[in-house]
Formats: structure tokens, C-alpha cells, sequence
């Protein structure tokens, strides 16, 4: 029996003309403010007007699918489902339903649970499921950070630019999207994951000075978790630090988290401090990342 894999990833606008209907998806239908609307559509043009998220998804799916059929051929068909954006994840359950796949996985394309992140994509899925009449053999993938093959694979792109530099006074700094602080009130380990993640990679990278921030918070007028990225650049330059290699241990795609908030923010607060700055290269479709992601797959089906 086949099994369908459904890959999903946040979305994103392919254009500047794009933004205001994606963030409008993420504000449940509400209209963004002209402020709110015309300071994304910056950031989106400081990266070239979009963003090549899901074109990266649907390369990863396809990949994946490639590495599934050299395993088990005929076994998985993988398909792509968006967040906030085409193709939205009911309109691919739909068309799941409609290929006749009666078993279905789940896999959001990060590696750590929050039940606000990858809950919401259940959900999603759940919901799309009831409205297309769909009856799956329906199988979540909650987590996979601690997938061998993925840690490996991450301790390699953070070596890589580490092989340049003088050790001494260089530090990584792992990062991922921050979340609400209220995730803590009912025992979220998103946070606690994000840790044991990085010292996993560090520990298979041989790094020994590294820390972990946190990046992309927004401003909903309520606390986020800390601390936020920019604010521990500042601290290591005041120990007496020079260089910083930035790792998004919670991406796994080249998107406005990366091209905008590391490339940009970071990379403009270290020019402005005095730190060199290097960041690891994204995952994307790295053979070596989509065989952990076929793994991950394998285990679930």
C-alpha cells in the first residue's frame, strides 16, 4: 500500500505583489496594518522581493522522494503543503484524498516540537482531513532532531567554516525561531529540545564554546523567549570575543529567517560591533540531509 509523505513548511510570498495576502493568512484573515504590511515588504525586498521557500521545499520533497524509491520502491509518494500559503495544506490533502493514498505521514520540515509549530500543522492536517471526507491512516512526526543522520549532517556544515578560523575566541551560536513565553506555562520542551539539539551537534562538531539564542520574535505585545540573538552578539564582543558563526539549528530552508534576520541583522550588528560573522549554510536539498529526512520517514511509516 502506498503511503503518502506530506512535507509541510511555513510558506512564504514568491513576490513583493504576494505579501499582503500571506500575512493576512497568518493574522487569521485580519487585514495588517499599512505600517506592519509596508516593513515586511522591506525586509522581502532587502532579499530580492520573495523568498525561495517553497521552491526549497518542493526540491527537498522531491529529493526525498528520489532516496525513498532507491529504498523502497513504490512504497511513499511525497507531496508538499504550505501553512500559510500555496499550496495550503488542505488544498494537498485534497489532492491526497483524490489520489486514493489511504495511509498518510506527516513531516514539518523542522526538527523540534513545540505545540504551538508542529502541533499547529497536525491540526491543519486533521481539519483538512474532516473537510475532504478523508479517512487516512494518519501518522504524525513530532520531532526528529535527534535523527543520527541529521546531526552528523549538521556538525559537518558547522566544521566546514570553523576550519577557517582561529579557534580562539570564536564561538557558535545555535539559534531558532522564538515562541510566546506562555508555551512554558503548559510544559512545552520546545525550548529544552533546542538545547539538548545543540549540544548534540556541538558534541559531533568537536565545539566546545557555544551557546543558544534565539531569533525572529515578534512583537505581539506579550513576552517571547530569550535571549534573543542580536542582544548575545553584543555580550560575547564585550568578553573579549572575534568571531561568530552563527548555526540555524531550527531551519531548514533558506527563507526570510535566514536571508533577512541572520544575513542581514546579524551579519549588520557584527560589521557594526567589530565581530567577524559566518553563518552555516542551510540544509536545503543536501543529499546527505534528505537520506536523514528518508530515515526519519522509514522509522514513521
Amino acid at each position: 500500500m502506498t503511503t503518502a509523505v506530506l512535507c509541510m513548511a511555513y510558506g512564504s510570498p514568491r513576490s513583493l505583489e504576494e505579501v499582503e495576502g500571506y500575512l493576512t493568512d497568518i493574522r487569521g484573515g485580519r487585514q495588517p496594518s499599512k505600517e506592519g504590511l509596508e516593513e515586511l515588504k522591506q525586509r522581502y525586498a532587502r532579499i530580492g522581493g520573495g523568498s525561495p521557500l517553497t521552491e526549497i521545499t518542493e526540491s527537498q520533497a522531491s529529493a526525498l522522494q528520489e532516496r525513498l524509491d532507491q529504498i523502497s520502491p513504490g512504497q511513499f509518494r511525497t507531496y508538499v503543503g504550505m501553512k500559510h500559503w500555496h499550496p495550503f495544506i488542505g488544498e494537498t490533502v485534497a489532492k491526497i484524498a483524490a489520489d486514493g493514498v489511504k495511509r498518510l505521514i506527516g513531516l514539518v520540515l523542522a526538527p523540534h516540537y513545540s505545540k504551538m509549530s508542529i502541533g499547529g500543522y497536525e491540526s491543519r492536517v486533521q481539519d483538512a482531513m474532516e473537510a475532504a471526507g478523508a479517512e487516512f491512516e494518519f501518522r504524525m512526526i513530532p520531532r526528529w532532531y535527534d535523527e543520527p543522520k541529521f546531526v552528523d549532517f549538521y556538525a559537518s556544515l558547522i566544521r566546514e567554516p570553523l576550519g577557517h578560523w582561529d579557534k580562539e575566541r570564536t564561538r557558535v551560536f545555535f539559534t531558532a525561531h522564538s515562541l510566546p513565553e506562555r508555551i512554558l506555562s503548559y510544559g512545552d520542551r520546545y525550548q529544552d529540545e533546542l538545547m539538548e539539539s545543540s549540544s548534540m551537534i556541538a558534541g559531533a562538531a568537536n565545539v566546545s564554546d557555544w551557546e543558544f539564542a534565539f531569533q525572529s520574535a515578534s512583537h505581539t505585545g506579550e513576552p517571547w523567549l530569550g535571549p534573543d540573538i542580536l542582544e548575545r552578539l553584543d555580550a560575547f564582543k564585550e568578553e573579549g570575543g572575534e568571531r561568530a558563526l552563527v548555526a540555524p539549528i531550527g531551519f531548514t530552508a533558506d527563507h526570510l529567517e535566514i536571508l533577512f534576520d541572520v544575513d542581514v541583522e546579524c551579519a549588520e550588528k557584527c560589521r557594526e560591533i567589530g565581530l567577524d560573522f559566518r553563518r552555516t549554510a542551510s540544509p536545503n536539498d543536501h543529499p546527505p540531509f534528505i537520506d536523514g529526512l528518508a530515515s526519519v520517514v522509514l522509522g514513521a511509516g
